[in-house]
């Protein structure tokens, strides 16, 4: 077989096999695969999450601050002794102040949102639950 004719038959090939991808329903992607749904958590993982997020919240609460006082102590010393760069080292002590704060907001905004979740869901699965017995309680009291 020449090569415009090995070429041709892949091309044949190749627009059948289009054809018959067009023809046919698309499979369901699974979770994480392109294409598919984006977010799958059980119960387990969103508790996991929830729980890290309570753990780097109470560091940061302490271990963000560690610097706190020397910062500002090195920044006023410098500052008296006419530096410029105590003025900078305040500045940069405040703008860390404020970055931790942001984090700790954030943080415990993921833990009490998570563990929400946790709860909601948990009381939604119970009604659900109660709706459901009780229907099937009133099909055979019928």
């Amino acid at each position: 077989m020449s090569f415009d004719e090995e070429w041709s038959a892949a091309r044949a090939s190749a627009a059948a096999g289009v054809a018959m991808r067009l023809n046919q329903a698309p499979a369901d992607p699974a979770p994480g695969a392109p294409g598919g749904p984006d977010l799958a958590l059980d119960q387990d993982q969103i508790g996991a999450v929830g729980s890290e997020a309570y753990k780097l919240h109470t560091r940061l609460q302490t271990d963000g601050k560690h610097a706190a006082t020397a910062t500002t102590e090195a920044a006023g010393a410098l500052t008296r002794e006419g530096f410029a760069s105590g003025a900078a080292l305040l500045k940069a002590g405040n703008l860390w102040e404020t970055q931790v704060k942001t984090l700790v907001a954030a943080c415990a905004n993921i833990s009490n949102g998570l563990n929400y979740s946790l709860s909601s869901h948990a009381k939604d699965e119970q009604q659900l639950h109660a709706d459901f017995t009780a229907s099937a309680i009133d099909t055979y009291l019928k």
